[in-house]
Order: C-alpha cells, then sequence, then structure tokens
C-alpha cells in the first residue's frame, strides 16, 4: 500500500475546510490562497483551487468581486458569506472533534 495517497486523500479531505478558514480572514485574492496552502503543505497547484472555489461560491458559501489592477487583468477577491460561516463553524465543530478523537486513539501505547 502507498501512503503519499493516503496523505493526499487526508489533504483532500481538509482542503476545503481550510480555504474557507482562509477566505473567512478577509476578502482575499485566489493567489494569495494558493501561496498560503501551498507553505501550509495542502494544496501544489491552481487546478485543485480553482474548481473548489466554484463549488463553494454554487453553493452560495463564498461569492467574489471584481477589483482592477494596475499591473494586468481584473483580479477576483474571494469573501466568506453568512452561510459559508455557518457552514464553517459546523467544519470547525467536526475538526475539533476529529482531533480529539484522534489524539485519543493516537496517544495509547
Amino acid at each position: 500500500m502507498n501512503a503519499s495517497n493516503t496523505q493526499i486523500q487526508m489533504r483532500k479531505g481538509i482542503l476545503e475546510f481550510c480555504i474557507l478558514h482562509i477566505i473567512s480572514r478577509e476578502e482575499v485574492y485566489a493567489s494569495d490562497m494558493l501561496e498560503e496552502l501551498t507553505e501550509a503543505k495542502m494544496i501544489v497547484a491552481e487546478g485543485t483551487l480553482y474548481p473548489l472555489l466554484q463549488r463553494l461560491k454554487k453553493a452560495s458559501l463564498v461569492t467574489y468581486r471584481w477589483v482592477e489592477s494596475e499591473s494586468g487583468p481584473p483580479r477576483k477577491y474571494y469573501a466568506i458569506t453568512e452561510d459559508g460561516r455557518a457552514f464553517l463553524h459546523s467544519l470547525q465543530e467536526t475538526w475539533n472533534s476529529l482531533l480529539d478523537s484522534t489524539q485519543m486513539i493516537t496517544s495509547k501505547q
């Protein structure tokens, strides 16, 4: 069995949670999200981020606005919606529960 496949699936499983958390802090440009996710070793390809942002938009969890750029085409800045905040809160509760459960199991020798 290949551990890297499991590791990839684990990252994919929490990627939506991480993206919503980043957007919840402030309005953010996709490139900045990608940079933070890459630094945290959560994502390495734009091809993963943009479809997820589109799904979040279709679910009314995030919105975006276009901002003119002095150095090129307009940029799309993402913000979380009220529904997105409620969804993120639910994900945060689930994450906390999973952390507690995982630590309980992995702390036993």
